[in-house]
């Protein structure tokens, strides 16, 4: 237990607010946290019929709480053993010296990270991956988010077979959400609202943040659970549009997978870590084949995978054969800003699509700059120029960003006023202006978003412009006597070139937990998605906004992640005795790094800048290829224990995450790395400047459709001055041998100018169409 002990020392360190100070007796009544508790389930006596029954008893308590049992908010009991309740900072540190107690944290809220999608990454009716998985009839794919409208085109079950014998799950009855809402399309729809209610109040359960209506029920109030579930699994409806943008067939990914939604997010107040991991212990429970989570936030790259309740619940989802799908954050494009890091999850940045909703801005001077608008109301009359105002000139930085309050009525009103992009939400600013009295609003990018476009239906005529044309357009506002403007709305327009893009929002990398590790693992559509929507909001999400649709556009990697969702759920449709591991193998080595021009992929946010592995990972998905993809690299848990032990993890901080004993090697000749994963992407961290070498090791799997094949290696790299060799150099697989190990040895003399990072990758080519792509990133540091 002394190791036990040690752990649960560097967890109180690490937890923001459970740390000594918080822990310590105040000499009165204390307010109530909630805390997450990871026990043994090991020690329960054998009395005790159930954990529950343990947990509540006098036995689990100690003597001075003996009289006041626990109340746990969730127990957990499928992919983590432990429970949550709300309790006095001197009770936890109570709980925290029970002996079979392994960890304890305290909850924190998370945050989202917010239809020809699919037709984008290679799908194609009646051929290929959706023919030959039937777009995934027997897969059920749970999303973890706000929940969902039930009523929706997108969620009918018209001509789905039955609901596979072999769920588990339910449909949980609660205020505007009948048991009867769910069909053979949304076959399960649970809600967790306990953590959410300890931390905001009993009270907030049934209220927004911001006043408006929630509902305690799987019931989506936000709209954001709606998009995500229907982006992943959305049935086919014709007529589809959000008031006219994107007009057509709308379908998700995997049209014909079942849905189980899963309410852990709540309308304006984030999502707290205790119902999470209620949400995929239920999950897993039920027998969903995929989770779907774009969430993220919290210490999110900072924090260890063990208390990292993410990466712990989908631990224990994916060692149970479920495939768990991760947004990758939308702090892009800073260096460093990827979440959810954990190898074992498919980490998911975004990219834009050939689709695209332009604008444009006419001045009195006769120039024209381009932008980008969802707006549908009533347009600017032709030809009819408007005077143009920018609040920053003189109005100081709320001005200039248009927040609330901030904009003199007198200064705009009838006017075009630029707002700079910042700080408060985009479609709000419109609000600010149309309350001002302002006829039309430009939105402009600045230097941490470049030139990165998002389309917003906004409540008046306004579009979006990246960097250098707002600096034009405010150039214009300041240094003419009468500067006017209108602005024309071009409507949907396909085809745009160049495609895919990163987006300029996406997180990148490196890792910044395990830089062994290269994340994002790819991109995927995440730009001006059309899917589903709530009906008790309007599409900008504003409480003033009266509008109604049964679509909307939006834009984030949440919108990316369910598009990989949808997609594990076709292969695990037609290749069910795939791991999650293989799954993810197979969309990384089969990605794409090149445009719709045949070029290189670029970066948005910087014009004219090819986008690196840190960008995109592996690259944007094809899923035209990753049916078959020739080879595949798996792992297991012994792989990911193994991977913990090498990072430096003790055994006992490893058994928080994995729930089972496990024992780290003892210290071999050759220091283990975090590269020694068997992972589809090969990042080599190398310490020093001078000649540094470092080799990994990787297993290939064969799983095309001839058991007898030869693949033939190929490397390439961007700099000279980084050698990489691979041994051997050919793999003869056969029908007795279908796996085969190989060595890549990274070698430089010195480290380049800057210690940049140096690209390439390794194909593993067998002449018959497969190509088994693998990104090579080297890095460097200098050592502590």
């Amino acid at each position: 237990m002394a190791a036990h002990r040690r752990l649960l020392l560097c967890l109180l360190v690490l937890a923001p607010t459970l740390s000594a100070t918080a822990v310590a007796s105040d000499g009165g009544s204390q307010a109530r946290k909630t805390y997450i508790f990871r026990v043994d389930h090991r020690a329960k006596p054998t009395v005790f019929p159930t954990n529950v029954h343990w947990y509540t008893s006098a036995a689990f308590a100690s003597p001075a709480s003996a009289g006041d049992p626990l109340q746990p908010l969730h127990v957990y009991d499928t992919v983590f053993h432990g429970f949550s309740a709300a309790l006095t900072a001197s009770r936890a540190e109570e709980l925290r010296r029970h002996p079979a107690v392994l960890a304890a944290f305290e909850d924190q809220v998370r945050q989202l990270h917010t239809t020809r999608s699919p037709q984008f990454m290679g799908l194609r009716a009646r051929l290929g991956l959706w023919s030959l998985a039937d777009y995934g009839s027997d897969v059920i794919v749970g999303v973890l988010d706000t929940g969902v409208w039930p009523e929706r085109r997108s969620l009918s079950d018209r001509n789905l077979p039955p609901v596979p014998a072999r769920w588990r799950g339910g449909c949980d009855a609660g205020p505007a959400f009948l048991a009867s809402s769910c069909n053979r399309k949304l076959v399960g729809a649970r809600f967790f609202s306990q953590g959410h209610a300890a931390h905001y109040g009993a009270a907030a359960a049934s209220a927004a943040s911001n006043g408006s209506v929630e509902y305690v029920s799987p019931r989506d109030a936000d709209g954001h659970g709606t998009h995500t579930a229907t982006t992943a699994a959305g049935s086919v409806a014709y007529g589809a549009s959000m008031e006219g943008y994107a007009s057509g067939v709308a379908k998700g990914v995997a049209p014909k997978a079942r849905v189980a939604a899963y309410k852990v997010c709540w309308k304006g107040a984030g999502c707290l870590d205790s119902d999470i991991l209620a949400g995929f212990d239920r999950a897993v429970a039920d027998g969903v084949d995929v989770i779907s989570v774009s969430i993220g936030g919290g210490n999110g790259a900072v924090s260890p995978f063990y208390i990292d309740p993410i990466a712990i619940g989908s631990y224990g989802a994916v060692s149970r054969g479920v495939f768990v799908a991760t947004s990758a954050g939308n702090e892009g494009p800073a260096p460093m800003s990827v979440t959810n890091l954990a190898p074992w999850v498919a980490t998911v940045g975004a990219g834009t699509i050939d689709r695209s909703f332009p604008a444009e801005i006419v001045l009195g001077d006769g120039r024209r700059l381009s932008g980008v608008s969802l707006y549908s109301g009533k347009p600017l009359a032709n030809n009819t120029m408007l005077s143009l105002y920018y609040p920053g000139r003189s109005g100081g930085l709320s001005a200039s960003l248009c927040m609330e309050n901030s904009i003199d009525p007198s200064l705009v009103a009838g006017k075009i006023v630029i707002c700079d992009r910042g700080s408060s939400p985009r479609v709000a600013k419109g609000m600010v202006v149309k309350e001002a009295g302002g006829a039309a609003m430009v939105l402009a990018n600045g230097e941490a978003n470049g030139e990165g476009l998002i389309g917003d239906a906004h409540v008046l005529p306004a579009c979006s412009v990246g960097e250098n044309e707002g600096d034009a357009l405010k150039a214009y506002a300041a240094n003419s006597t009468n500067p006017t403007a209108t602005i024309v709305f071009r409507g949907t327009v396909i085809g745009v070139k160049p495609a895919p893009l990163v987006a300029s929002f996406s997180a990148r990398g490196p890792n910044g937990l395990v830089p062994e590790i290269l994340k994002p693992d790819f991109i995927a559509p995440g730009v001006n998605i059309l899917a589903a929507w709530t009906g008790a909001t309007g599409p900008t999400g504003l409480e003033s906004d009266p509008r109604r649709t049964e679509f909307n556009i939006l834009s984030g990697t949440s919108m990316a992640c369910p598009h990989a969702s949808g997609a594990a759920a076709l292969l695990r449709s037609a290749h069910p005795g795939w791991s999650p591991a293989a799954i993810r193998s197979a969309l990384m080595t089969t990605a794409i790094v090149t445009d719709n021009r045949a070029g290189a992929v670029a970066d948005e946010a910087e014009a004219g800048r090819a986008a690196t592995p840190f960008d995109y990972g592996a690259g944007h998905v094809a899923l035209g290829k990753a049916l078959d993809p020739g080879l595949v690299y798996d792992a297991g848990d012994d792989d990911y224990v193994a991977f913990m032990c090498s990072i430096g993890y003790e055994a006992n901080a490893i058994e928080v995450i994995t729930h089972r004993p496990v024992a780290c090697p003892s210290a071999a000749s050759r220091k283990p790395s975090g590269s020694d994963l068997n992972y589809p992407s090969i990042s080599v961290v190398l310490y020093g400047s001078s000649n540094q070498s470092r080799t990994v090791i990787r297993t290939a799997t064969n799983v095309g459709a001839e058991a007898s094949a030869t693949y033939k290696a190929r490397v390439e790299m961007s700099s000279s001055g980084v050698a990489v060799a691979v041994k051997p150099e050919k793999l003869v697989f056969s029908p007795t041998v279908q796996k085969q190990s190989f060595a890549v040895t990274v070698a430089a003399a010195s480290a380049p100018a800057g210690a940049a990072p140096v690209y390439g990758h390794v194909v593993w080519s067998d002449g018959r169409g497969h190509d088994v792509r693998s990104p090579i990133v080297v890095s460097w540091l200098q050592p502590m």
